[in-house]
């Protein structure tokens, strides 16, 4: 067989979906209310999947959302009812502010601190970016 009978062959080899959908997802919240407290139960996963500190996450999320919360073990502890819709949007943005290189839209990126100035630094690109939002 010459190489193009070859990556022919291969290519009808892969799996259907290896080729669909994304690298990264954002991940989605799983959690419930019980009384008036908001409880997320995979919260420290969704800080390991955006590779980011959980305190970072855990601060944002509970100036975003306006509501006291605490951790417990893996768990967030939110004080009031929230909808998982809007904890969903909350962490969608931390992960578009805090998480995608603005020029290549991957997550392969770092928080480094220049001076005073906190920088997202994409290790795939090379870009830098300032982050205007503080926490």
């Amino acid at each position: 067989m010459d190489y193009e009978e070859l990556l022919d062959k291969g290519l009808k080899e892969l799996p259907e979906d290896a080729s669909k959908g994304e690298r990264f997802e954002i991940p989605k919240v799983k959690g419930h209310i019980e009384g008036n407290k908001t409880i997320i139960v995979n919260f420290v996963q969704i800080a390991n999947d955006l590779r980011r500190e959980v305190e970072h996450l855990l601060k944002f999320l509970l100036r975003e959302l306006a509501a006291p919360g605490n951790l417990d073990d893996k768990r967030l502890i939110l004080g009031r009812k929230i909808s998982a819709g809007q904890i969903n949007e909350k962490i969608e943005l931390y992960a578009k502010t805090f998480v995608l290189c603005k020029e290549c839209g991957k997550p392969d990126t770092q928080i480094v601190k220049e001076g005073k100035i906190n920088m997202l630094r994409c290790t795939a690109c090379g870009a830098r970016h300032n982050i205007k939002t503080k926490i």
